[in-house]
């Protein structure tokens, strides 16, 4: 698979289109859980770990939090507005130093988990329709040049 990132202005926030709702029915609430928790754990090793709580509990927290975002975002219960209420990600995320870089590494921790799944049997156009979620959603993040 080509998983592509796109460039990145800073301070331009292009158009984002949720991922088609068989990506859901595809890799289930618990898949989307796995995928986020392994995410979680690279990102843990990784130099944006600062940008994450250090707190070992409060980590935790944060991957169920960021699960109920996804499973919310790909068509299924809305978990994160029950305990977070409205996402308002681009403001949740301002306390936060995000920068191209930043954004860069958070994506490529997310490749091999996304070809992963290809090999569970997800198919390329349910994988496709995620990771253009997640690179377009990820430039709206960027907040520091």
């Amino acid at each position: 698979m080509n998983l592509e990132i796109s460039q990145a202005q800073f301070g331009v926030r292009p158009p984002v289109t949720k991922p088609i709702p068989e990506f859901l029915l595809e890799v289930g609430e618990e898949g989307i859980r796995e995928l986020i928790s392994k995410h979680y754990d690279a990102i843990k090793q990784s130099d944006i770990s600062h940008l994450f709580p250090q707190d070992d509990a409060e980590f935790e927290k944060a991957k169920v939090n960021s699960a109920d975002f996804f499973i919310q975002i790909c068509g299924g219960p809305k978990y994160f507005n029950q305990n977070r209420g409205a996402p308002q990600m681009v403001g949740r995320h301002a306390p936060f130093r995000i920068d191209a870089k930043a954004r860069q590494t958070w994506l490529e921790l997310y490749k091999p988990l996304i070809e992963a799944l290809k090999e569970k049997g997800v198919t390329e156009t349910s994988l496709y329709s995620f990771w253009r979620y997640l690179d377009i959603f990820s430039i709206w993040m960027i907040n520091t040049q």
